[in-house]
């Protein structure tokens, strides 16, 4: 017998740890219900349960943003509802004037009407909003971006700035020599700058000028053409000007909303609604067709802005019937663009929820726990603690058998 070392108490205070340790995770698990509470109880199943949990929280978002597409849509339809009921009785109204049954004073009363429901088109236009955003003014419309574009690059110049040139100077093809040493044509950079700006052909798309440094510098009237750098010279384009208009220029299809109605990037819905004021509807202008004075307003106030369609007379009001049937024509196609729209992100927020939900069971067969089967593991290792617990006690009474023997 030896008393140093009890190594059968030794063993089983290992296996009472072991036993304690098991029925501690086993408990931590049935209070928090998660089979992973920690990377250590699972390292690649919480890696893995994570990016599920990323997929899920997405999904769910999208739904809702999804929604949200819903009720943006729906606002703008709705606006477009009394738009067309604006028009169907515009064109009521036009077919009246068309009857020479009517006097001039009648058609005068009728213009008074159709001058005022174009109004209320254009304040329909103007202030339709979601969330702070205009719907109906063109401002989601990849087309009526690109018109502006168009116009923008006519309004803002491209300067070239010319820095110490020591040879001849090509722009547009022609060829401007220099030397400031003056044995080339032009002696100094005014001589330069006033022989550039008489050019008949340059003088329409450049204006030469020094600036403060003494440098040549060109500014372009129109458009972005192509300019050469002298040899041995600087040459440095307006590149912030130029990019601004060519941003302008290239506006992309799908410049209108974005729905971000997918967990990742670019799974997104594009959706462009046109421009449904007055003008685009081909409800104002002038010329044939329309009234000499500018009766129609922009919605928000009383000031006449815009000339409407004119029924002073049988011709026009009967003209008038068609121009009115094309705008009805247009936003009606702009509602049906739109309903389509909303049936498909009902579809999508259908999809969504059946990914969120298959996700979620997967999610859940990694990272949740089995109440049934951890229950059945802490009994169990509630019953070997106290079992260890008792060998324990009888493995630490054993060496007292060798006080028997000093006796």
């Amino acid at each position: 017998m030896i008393i140093n070392h009890n190594i059968s108490a030794l063993n089983t205070h290992r296996q009472l740890s072991s036993a304690t340790n098991a029925q501690s995770k086993s408990m931590e698990k049935l209070a928090s219900g998660m089979r992973i509470n920690r990377a250590g109880d699972d390292a690649a199943g919480l890696a893995i349960s994570e990016k599920m949990r990323g997929q899920i929280r997405g999904l769910d978002q999208a739904s809702r943003n999804s929604q949200d597409g819903i009720s943006l849509i729906q606002t703008a339809e709705g606006a477009l509802n009394e738009t067309t009921d604006i028009l169907q009785r515009m064109r009521e109204l036009a077919t009246q004037a068309s009857t020479d049954t009517n006097t001039t004073s009648d058609r005068g009363e009728i213009q008074k009407e159709m001058d005022s429901l174009t109004s209320e088109i254009n304040r329909i236009g103007n202030t339709t909003e979601f969330n702070t955003q205009k719907l109906l003014n063109g401002s989601k419309d990849t087309a009526t971006l690109a018109k502006d574009a168009v116009a923008a690059e006519d309004a803002v110049a491209g300067v070239y700035s010319i820095a110490g040139p020591t040879a001849d100077i090509t722009i547009d093809g022609k060829d401007f020599a220099y030397d400031a040493g003056g044995a080339k044509d032009f002696k100094d950079v005014d001589e330069l700058v006033s022989a550039i700006n008489a050019d008949t052909d340059l003088k329409t798309k450049y204006t030469a000028s020094k600036d403060a440094s003494g440098k040549l510098v060109l500014t372009q009237n129109s458009g972005f053409e192509s300019a050469t750098a002298p040899t041995g010279a600087t040459f440095t384009e307006d590149t912030a000007g130029k990019a601004a208009v060519e941003a302008k220029d290239a506006v992309e299809a799908g410049s209108g909303l974005q729905f971000q109605i997918g967990a990742n990037e670019n799974q997104s819905l594009t959706l462009e609604i046109g421009d449904m004021r007055a003008s685009a509807l081909g409800l104002t202008g002038s010329g044939a067709g329309f009234t000499t004075d500018a009766n129609v307003s922009n919605g928000t106030d009383s000031k006449g802005v815009e000339s409407g369609l004119d029924v002073s007379n049988a011709k026009n009001a009967s003209a008038a019937i068609t121009k009115i049937q094309t705008a009805i024509d247009t936003v009606s196609a702009e509602r049906s663009k739109l309903g389509a729209n909303q049936n498909r992100l009902e579809h999508t927020i259908n999809n969504l929820g059946t990914s969120s939900e298959n996700l979620t069971a997967a999610e859940s067969r990694i990272r949740d726990t089995d109440m049934a089967k951890t229950m059945m593991e802490q009994t169990k290792n509630s019953i070997l603690a106290q079992a260890s617990q008792a060998m324990l006690a009888q493995a630490n009474s054993a060496p007292q058998g060798v006080l028997q023997l000093l006796r």
